[in-house]
């Protein structure tokens, strides 16, 4: 080794350049990268997985079963960890590494860092065609690799060892730019990876990258609080951005003094705790009725940290004022120019401090505040009825909600992501901490659960973790709790049997499609559709197998003691509870653009695209 360098592989040299990251806010400091997950084959076993056996110390290595759970868990806990650390996962070439994309898809749809290390094929192409490898007529630098560029926020090749100082360093900068974080994808040539190089020792250094709390600037403050000022029927929306700027305790002060009332996303659920004066609960098409009243009333609308997806915005039919008037605060200028109106683009927390500061002297009026709170207090009394309704012979869904929320702790987390549950949880789940909600709703990618849940664990290891799944996502994705079992790690999951998809079948009845194609059942031999009886699964057999310790409960009073088993218990365990699909949590009373057939020999259908043309006349552009 020369003066001054260090004779490493590439891949060496990548997995000790990771080990040196930090992120610092708040003159807190953490490790930027954790970790690797990753599984092995041909294209990163002789490298990334060599550089992990060789430099333990380095990236402490997570084995997984299945190249997309990984990184859902790695996106998980970069959520759990406020976007300031997260894990890398690297995989062999081929599909190994296709297998990731729709895990990068999640990651930058919902704005959270994940560094992915796919292998690749040879940059020599000494033996091309190698197995595994996309051979195109018109272009022979394109791999299957590819394919993550759209999907990642930061894409590279690395083509030669040389390359990776300016790579590397580029995709930590995208990693921690919280405007723009998402999947970062290096792509490693498998002979690149194994190659050794003259590496400057500056490049192993420490690094902090300091976290930035941009503050408003004073012309767009400036507009907004006039806007604000000449409000009667303000409401904020709270998005995920509030929880990863850590701004709930500044929420919670300025909203208190103000009497704004405050709707919240599912990435923005816990930005207030169930309780607190200004929580008029959640917004949307999965909402409540007191959010979805406030908002459809309301002259300013002041969206903290949220990006405005349909189910929020119900479609764009929510805010019916025709005067309505948005402040977006967003440190995404991208996000913070939607809904046009005071674009302001700055961190949440320094934002409401700001706005806290120079409103000191202002309140909402004394009815709009007293309006907001009874509100809330009668979705309360609706909510508590679901919960309550004591359904036979099986539970609803709901009352499944409700006794899990009753017995959780206060920090506890309850993880979820697609099907009926997303909107059962986000109407009907009362949280206490800004962590203890997660469910991801951005992609809504049915096999995050799981996986999600051992990433919020591994992040946070002094919570208690529920996993609350239905079978259809269940089926999707279960192996990683093979993975929780190996590594101790505690999760408990709620298995909720439906058999079928019951979010898919009750849209498909009303859009009048008769629930056609969502039911677990045998094909019928005279109609040739899956109308038969229902298919002897056990799914709970299914989570034994993996390891899990399984406990089954068929009503209310069974699941509430299997339940509290489960969260006393130091081992991973599977609650496995049937509940009746056809009993729905209360309505939103919000629309959700779903189009219909426009002709249809199905009366049914006719009928539901009268009722969608009735409900699209109340969509705006919001412009």
């Amino acid at each position: 080794m020369s003066r001054g360098t260090r004779r490493l592989t590439t891949a060496q040299a990548l997995v000790a350049f990771l080990a040196r990251q930090y992120t610092e806010r708040d003159g807190v400091r953490q490790r930027l990268i954790e970790g690797c997950f990753g599984i092995f084959g041909h294209g990163n076993v002789a490298g990334i997985g060599q550089a992990l056996l060789q430099q333990p110390g380095d990236l402490a290595y997570h084995q997984s079963r299945n190249e997309q759970a990984m990184v859902h868990a790695a996106v998980a806990y970069a959520r759990t960890k406020r976007r300031l650390s997260t894990l890398a996962c690297t995989t062999s070439v081929g599909p190994g590494a296709t297998n990731m994309v729709t895990g990068a898809a999640l990651a930058t749809v919902n704005r959270l860092p994940v560094l992915l290390l796919p292998g690749d094929t040879f940059a020599t192409r000494a033996a091309s065609p190698v197995l595994q490898e996309l051979e195109l007529p018109y272009a022979a630098d394109i791999s299957v690799n590819d394919v993550f560029r759209p999907v990642s926020r930061f894409f590279d090749r690395v083509w030669r060892p040389e390359q990776l100082l300016s790579s590397a360093t580029q995709a930590m900068r995208a990693l921690t730019d919280q405007a723009e974080t998402g999947a970062v994808t290096l792509a490693l040539p498998q002979d690149v990876q194994a190659e050794a190089w003259d590496f400057p020792e500056e490049f192993f250094a420490d690094r902090v990258w300091h976290i930035r709390r941009p503050a408003p600037d004073d012309a767009s403050l400036g507009a907004a609080l006039r806007l604000l000022r000449g409000a009667a029927r303000p409401l904020i929306v709270a998005g995920g951005g509030v929880v990863h700027s850590d701004a709930s305790d500044a929420l919670a002060v300025f909203t208190a003094r103000t009497g704004i009332p405050v709707a919240v996303t599912q990435a923005g659920k816990a930005a207030l705790p169930h309780g607190h004066p200004a929580a008029v609960g959640a917004v949307g098409h999965t909402g409540t009725t007191a959010a979805n009243a406030l908002a459809r009333d309301a002259d300013v609308v002041i969206g903290i940290g949220t990006r405005w997806q349909d189910f929020t915005t119900a479609s764009r039919t929510l805010f019916a004022d025709p005067e309505v008037r948005f402040v977006n605060i967003n440190i995404a200028a991208f996000d913070a120019a939607k809904q046009a109106g005071v674009s302001v683009v700055a961190d949440a927390r320094a934002a409401i401090e700001a706005f806290d500061r120079e409103l000191a002297d202002w309140q909402v009026p004394h009815v709009h505040r007293s309006r907001a709170a009874e509100l809330a207090a009668g979705w309360d009394r609706v909510a508590q009825a679901a919960v309550d309704r004591a359904h036979t012979p099986l539970p609803s869904q709901s009352e499944i909600v409700g006794a899990a929320n009753a017995l959780m702790g206060p920090r506890d987390v309850v993880v979820g992501a697609a099907g009926s549950l997303p909107g059962d949880l986000h109407k009907l789940w009362r949280p206490a901490d800004p962590l203890g909600y997660h469910v991801e709703y951005g992609f809504s990618c049915m096999g995050y659960e799981v996986a999600g849940g051992l990433g919020v664990k591994m992040a946070a290891p002094d919570r208690e973790v529920v996993v609350m799944v239905g079978d259809g996502s269940y089926l999707m994705m279960a192996q990683e709790i093979a993975t929780a079992v190996a590594d101790g790690i505690k999760l408990v999951i709620v298995l909720v049997e439906n058999h079928g998809y019951a979010s898919i079948g009750a849209l498909s009845e009303s859009l009048g499609s008769a629930r056609f194609g969502t039911n677990y059942r045998y094909r019928d031999a005279e109609t040739d559709r899956h109308e038969g009886g229902m298919l002897p699964v056990d799914l709970a057999a299914n989570a034994a197998s993996l390891g899990a310790r399984v406990l089954r409960a068929t009503t209310l009073p069974e699941f509430r003691s299997a339940f509290a088993e489960a969260l006393a218990s130091t081992e991973t365990t599977v609650v496995h509870v049937e509940t009746d699909p056809g009993v729905p949590s209360p309505s939103s009373d919000a629309w959700w653009d779903v189009p219909v057939a426009e002709v249809s020999e199905l009366e049914s259908t006719r009928a539901a695209r009268v009722t969608y043309e009735e409900a699209k006349r109340g969509q705006r552009p919001l412009l």
